[in-house]
């Protein structure tokens, strides 16, 4: 296995050098960001997402009690591998893109966010092991993820690959704060389109990446001086209402005991295979609806046979790439947005859907203001805490095809992967790709919590396949796992 370490010319030290400098003159142009003024405030400033996530590790590392959390996608080279050019394939990437070049740190009451030269980067290559079998790699992998990422300190992120004579598998673990799961196809397509064009004798031409950083700035610009009296936070206000608090809870039981964090369970399995998840797409259009909306509706009514309310209420990432020019950014382009609609017994497929395409309908009318600024201004208390108060419904959607390059995913054989040093909760992200439809799910690793977790995949698994194959919900199916308290509170007109 080989790694590629990066360094500022100001910091690198003699010895061999994967990409000589000179390489990066032949980069795609890239613009660096402003330097701090004379009074000392930064000149770039961190997003609403980066500055909550830096605050909480900041505060656990001072607590000793650490958070991180970081995703990593992986993908595969046919042939021998030709290090050199994979190498200049990487930092192009990171030349390319300011918010991998960003050292963060607290600078005049802001978070400042100023990223590094592109043509003082440098990277260094180390053989750094030898494996006899795919579990011992995989454990060294996600000890050397833990200990080479730190969300206090650059590089905020980690390259690699696993050397065969014929193949290679490619890999790249970043911390939360520089990029969201869409980040993923962009960094393969672009690390394997300039690899391949190296490999051809072609010098790459990218056109200049837009920056995370100028939507930060933007983002920050319009809503960093409102209060909780702005109309915009109404629908937040009125989902309270609803909801009696900010943070929808997870319904179900997990037996974690409040204020505490506990090791995670990661869990991935499929629900449907490609043939399924065409017919169930096909079963979501006649019910004038999307593939996302069929599979949040599937959840509310498991959560539901399962103890939980009629009235589904939950929190749903919603990506803010399409406001603007930032398609091809990495970055982390996620506000997370309160969701709820009726999914109450007796209800049928098509009626549930089109309570959840009216209720997404509602979130999507109120999507600007950003999550983390809601969270400050109408639940302050709970903003000074490290983490989320307690178990949340959280569900997320990513259909992987729509990505560009998705063309190519049956060759390069991308694959996602997300790690989180501890939980309260459980989370969900549901992605569709050629294979068919996904679960992912992190959760706290208590027995209540299997037991819940395992139940409520099985009758998920269930209840898409029966949208497959009849067009409509199954029969209930009992679960065996014990029910937290539950508050049932009617739906907003």
């Amino acid at each position: 296995m080989v790694e590629w370490r990066l360094r500022s010319t100001a910091e690198a030290v003699p010895g061999p050098v994967a990409v000589p400098a000179p390489v990066a003159a032949t980069a795609p142009p890239v613009t660096d960001g402003p330097a701090p003024d004379a009074s000392g405030a930064p000149g770039r400033r961190a997003s609403f997402n980066q500055d909550k996530h830096f605050s909480v590790a900041e505060e656990s590392r001072g607590a000793d009690d650490p958070v991180a959390s970081w995703l990593a996608v992986t993908f595969e080279v046919e042939g021998a591998l030709d290090e050199g050019a994979l190498a200049r394939a990487l930092l192009g990437l990171v030349q390319r893109h300011e918010v991998l070049r960003c050292e963060f740190r607290r600078l005049a009451g802001e978070l400042a966010c100023e990223p590094l030269a592109a043509g003082e980067l440098v990277l260094e290559a180390e053989h750094v092991a030898t494996f006899d079998s795919a579990e011992l790699l995989r454990g060294f992998l996600v000890e050397r993820f833990k200990r080479s990422i730190d969300t206090l300190s650059w590089p905020l992120f980690t390259m690699g690959a696993v050397l065969r004579p014929d193949s290679a598998t490619v890999f790249l673990a970043f911390d939360h704060i520089v990029c969201d799961g869409m980040s993923m196809p962009i960094v393969v397509r672009e690390v394997l389109g300039t690899y391949e064009a190296l490999r051809r004798g072609e010098e790459p031409v990218l056109p200049p990446a837009p920056s995370y950083l100028d939507f930060a700035e933007e983002q920050r610009r319009r809503y960093l001086s409102i209060d909780a009296g702005d109309e915009r936070l109404g629908y937040w206000k009125s989902f309270i209402q609803g909801n009696g608090e900010f943070f929808p809870r997870f319904p179900l039981d997990l037996g974690v005991e409040p204020d505490r964090m506990y090791p995670i369970v990661n869990e991935a399995s499929t629900l449907l295979d490609a043939a399924e998840a065409e017919v169930f797409e096909k079963a979501c259009a006649e019910a004038d609806g999307k593939p996302f909306m069929g599979v949040l509706g599937s959840v509310a009514v498991c959560l539901r046979e399962a103890g939980g309310p009629g009235v589904y209420r939950g929190f749903m990432p919603v990506s803010e790439r399409g406001r603007g020019s930032w398609n091809d950014a990495v970055g982390w382009f996620v506000n997370t947005m309160p969701i709820e609609f009726d999914a109450s017994p007796g209800r049928d497929f098509a009626q549930v859907m089109a309570s959840v395409k009216a209720g997404f309908g509602e979130m999507i009318r109120h999507i600007d203001v950003p999550f983390v600024r809601a969270w400050e201004l109408l639940a302050p208390e709970e903003f000074a805490a490290r983490s989320w108060p307690y178990p949340v419904n959280f569900f997320s959607y990513l259909d992987m095809r729509r990505c560009e390059g998705a063309e190519r995913h049956h060759e390069w054989r991308p694959a996602t992967h997300v790690w989180s040093a501890r939980a309260n909760g459980a989370c969900s992200w549901f992605q569709r790709d050629a294979a068919g439809l996904h679960m992912n799910s992190l959760y706290v690793d208590t027995a209540p919590a299997r037991r819940t977790m395992t139940d409520f995949q099985e009758a998920l698994r269930q209840t898409v396949q029966s949208i497959a194959r009849s067009g409509g919900f199954r029969r209930p199916v009992v679960l065996t796992a014990p029910r937290g308290p539950q508050r049932q509170v009617p739906v907003r007109g």
